[in-house]
């Protein structure tokens, strides 16, 4: 190492010393944990080896480590044009029977869902949809790349339509053009609409009445494709597309055409096309799991009834006036997150003035995405490892009629297959990581953004950082608030 590069370095330290101050409240908040309460979502409560409290302590420190260890050790953009190295060509008939593979397990769920039993842990749909779909399949999309788009069946479905009208004279047409100005909109609403379902609506889990919701949802996704093309609309207007894309984007695999690669990690995500909605998007995907770990939580216990009694008092009825209160507190949680995101934005601005509040928050939405994974690991992670076992003799029995097809069907889920103790470190580290992850592609992209003056780029990540810390209490915080 030289003279000048260990006093630029120096130099640089010099200037991130602000930061210990600025955040110091953000910390104390962290502090504050509950110290005594359990984990969310463990099964039975734990004795922690550490006070909870210390979690939120260690988890700020490691980020202010990272944000030090960055602004030293990462001075230039390293993410933004990433380099792909292929590695294997994928055979030309794996296509097909992905597309055969996605539509027959769809329409299975589908019949499951009708034909099948109405208890809810008896059938094969309610399982597959909330937990192997929503919560298995951005997980795998992180390990291993975009898996759920070979599999789409609306888009094999709206496929098959397009050449089945190729075949038949005068059916055949090209794409409309997608309005640019509704942009991930749609998506967004598809995602708040799934939250609502899941969170609120009291019959989320009887299975002929999510039968109903899939075909209509599948109804939507087959016409819109139709309309505006596969392309377009899987990567604007398709909620569960969108999303899962998004956690892609995370992984190291990368497909071009039939080309699988190779990427560092995350360089996905500074390459995202922001449109109108994306950054709604990112926010509602972060609120809606904040709100499901509030809703546990004794804070929202004591909200609840009040407001279930106050809309009870205006002549709903009791489920009504529940489903009512619930929504309020969905879009509260939503519009938190928002804030939040949005201050630490305006307050990058106030380090140089010449790029406007909503073009940073544009430029700076990617860095959200691993905190959005990062909270729905951390906040599924145990139901995915309890309740997916239930795939297992689920799908030897999966109308619950009695059937035994694989030999499966007496299976039980094993809880002790891993601790209570071991699940809250996963949380933990799941969280931490997303964060961290999330600061590593803000500090990329201000190295981009201020290419001409470091210093302003490091000065505007203070906000980011704060934000990075603020969402880590928030997620730690929720994983601690549980009824008592």
């Amino acid at each position: 190492m030289t003279r000048s590069g260990f006093g630029g370095r120096r130099r640089r330290a010099a200037r991130l010393r602000p930061t210990a101050a600025s955040l110091a409240a953000v910390l104390v908040a962290g502090a504050g944990l509950p110290a005594a309460a359990d984990a969310h979502g463990l099964v039975g409560g734990t004795t922690l080896p550490i006070p909870q409290w210390l979690f939120a302590w260690a988890a700020a420190i490691v980020l202010i480590a990272s944000f030090f260890a960055l602004a030293l050790l990462w001075p230039r953009p390293r993410l933004q044009q990433p380099r792909l190295r292929r590695v294997a060509t994928i055979p030309r008939g794996i296509a097909p029977i992905c597309e055969l593979i996605g539509v027959a397990v769809f329409a299975i769920v589908v019949y499951c869902a009708f034909a099948g039993t109405s208890v809810p842990l008896a059938n094969l749909a309610p399982t597959v949809v909330y937990v192997a779909f929503w919560v298995g399949v951005p997980v795998l999309s992180v390990l291993l790349g975009d898996v759920f788009r070979p599999f789409n069946p609306w888009r094999a479905i709206a496929r098959w339509f397009s050449l089945l009208g190729r075949l038949l004279p005068g059916l055949a047409s090209e794409p409309m053009r997608y309005p640019e100005r509704l942009g991930r909109w749609p998506a967004t609403a598809g995602i708040v609409a799934f939250a609502w379902v899941e969170l609120v609506y009291v019959d989320r889990d009887d299975p002929a009445t999510l039968g109903v919701l899939m075909l209509a949802f599948a109804f939507v996704q087959v016409i819109g494709i139709s309309l505006y093309g596969d392309e377009r609309w899987s990567d604007r207007a398709d909620p569960f597309g969108v999303w899962f894309g998004l956690c892609a984007r995370i992984s190291v695999w990368e497909t071009r055409g039939r080309e699988l690669c190779l990427r560092a990690p995350l360089s996905g995500l500074p390459r995202l096309e922001v449109v109108p909605g994306t950054v709604a998007l990112l926010c509602v995907l972060i609120g809606t799991t904040t709100f499901d770990g509030a809703s546990n939580g004794v804070l929202w216990v004591d909200v609840a009834p009040k407001l279930q009694d106050f809309f009870g008092n205006l002549g709903l009825g009791a489920t009504a006036a529940g489903e009512v209160a619930f929504s309020i507190g969905l879009a509260l949680a939503i519009a938190f997150v928002s804030l939040l995101y949005w201050a630490g934005v305006r307050g990058m601005r106030t380090v140089e003035a010449r790029h406007s509040t909503p073009e940073l928050a544009r430029r700076f939405v990617h860095t959200l995405v691993p905190i959005a994974f990062a909270y729905a690991l951390a906040h599924y992670f145990s139901l995915l490892i309890f309740q997916g076992q239930a795939l297992g003799y689920l799908v030897s029995d999966p109308l619950g009629h009695g059937s035994d097809l694989f030999g499966t069907a007496d299976g039980q889920v094993d809880y002790g297959l891993i601790s209570a103790t071991a699940i809250w470190y996963v949380q933990v580290a799941a969280l931490v990581a997303g964060h961290v992850g999330g600061l590593v592609l803000a500090h990329d992209r201000a190295l981009a953004v201020y290419r001409d003056d470091a210093q302003a780029a490091t000065r505007s990540q203070y906000w980011m950082l704060t934000v990075m810390v603020g969402f880590t209490c928030l997620g730690l915080w929720l994983l601690s608030a549980v009824n008592t």
